[in-house]
């Protein structure tokens, strides 16, 4: 594991750890003593703060690439030279061209590449697709985002986060929790074939935008619309998907029941996420090795995702064939 920051202490990490057949054998961290700290408290045997010595360790089968995504890429051709399995953290880099780059490197030497798009892997969004397969709302129209969240202690310091850095996160927040969102839309509703939108940031705060909008089209002609607000009072987060027949809501990031209304009537589902949240997803790595199954979230999946996320941060009104 590259990278052994906040998101790798218990929503990923353990959960390769406790995956049957799965070892989590090194981190590599450039604060040698962090490394350490961390691979001591997690029983990791190996720990390092140079990359290329963790990449090119023989008994090393798989790395998972777990910083920043301004680094993924470097380190993801290191990976794909090594001829090693890859899992990229999301989003899978700051720009479309840069996925692009990533993807034929393992295309090109046949490798298995992972992003941790995880929400494709979670029973509760698992049944939100369910009840859409089962065409429970009938024929599906539209779909519709809102979320907000308040400026937070971080950001009115001025302490740096490469979240609100431009250079990293163009789209400031919207690159680290939009692209969960948008990735999911495309798993229970299909490829995006346009996009556009506007971004702007009204707070001052950082570099990065803070107030975004867009809309879309997907290509079984389901329209969306999403606004993120990242300076609003308090947080929001609201999924409704409508369809002629009845609608579907839900919380990208709550914990709050999933919810399906049709002919007047309401059915309510609590479906709890496992203690490491992306242990669904390591569950469908494992099962994609073995030949059991295909992995939802793949490099190509996620590249797509980053080509949505352009076209509304950059207002370019272009049409892909997907």
């Amino acid at each position: 594991m590259i990278g052994c920051g906040s998101v790798t202490e218990l929503k990923s990490g353990p959960a390769y750890q406790k995956t049957e057949g799965f070892e989590l054998f090194a981190v590599m961290r450039r604060d040698l003593k962090k490394a350490e700290d961390y691979a001591k408290r997690h029983q990791v045997p190996h720990f390092y703060d140079d990359a290329d010595a963790l990449i090119n360790h023989p008994e090393i089968d798989a790395i998972y690439i777990a910083t920043p995504p301004d680094s993924h890429e470097y380190y993801a051709l290191k990976v794909a030279e090594s001829g090693k399995i890859c899992c990229i953290e999301k989003p899978m880099a700051p720009s479309y061209e840069a996925c692009l780059r990533i993807n034929a490197a393992f295309e090109d030497r046949d490798l298995p590449l992972f992003v941790a798009y995880y929400r494709r892997s979670l029973p509760r969004f698992l049944q939100v697709k369910e009840w859409l397969d089962q065409n429970k709302i009938g024929t599906i129209r539209h779909i519709h985002w809102h979320f907000t969240k308040p400026a937070n202690e971080i950001d009115k310091s001025k302490t740096y986060n490469w979240r609100t850095d431009a250079t990293i996160a163009p789209g400031g927040y919207f690159d680290d929790l939009a692209s969960h969102g948008l990735d999911l839309f495309v798993h229970l509703l299909g490829n995006i074939t346009s996009a556009k939108g506007t971004a702007e940031n009204r707070q001052g705060l950082y570099t990065a935008k803070d107030l975004i909008k867009g809309q879309w089209v997907h290509d079984s002609g389901v329209t969306g619309f999403g606004s993120w607000d990242f300076g609003a009072e308090k947080r929001e987060d609201v999924v409704k998907i409508y369809g002629n027949e009845g609608n579907i809501s839900f919380s990208v990031f709550g914990d709050v029941p999933i919810v399906l209304e049709r002919d007047e009537k309401t059915e309510r589902l609590d479906i709890a996420n496992p203690e490491h949240v992306q242990w669904y997803h390591v569950q469908n790595i494992k099962a994609h090795l073995s030949g059991a199954s295909v992995h939802p979230s793949s490099g190509e999946t996620a590249s797509h995702t980053a080509w949505v996320m352009d076209r509304i941060l950059e207002n370019k009104i272009e049409v892909i064939n997907n």
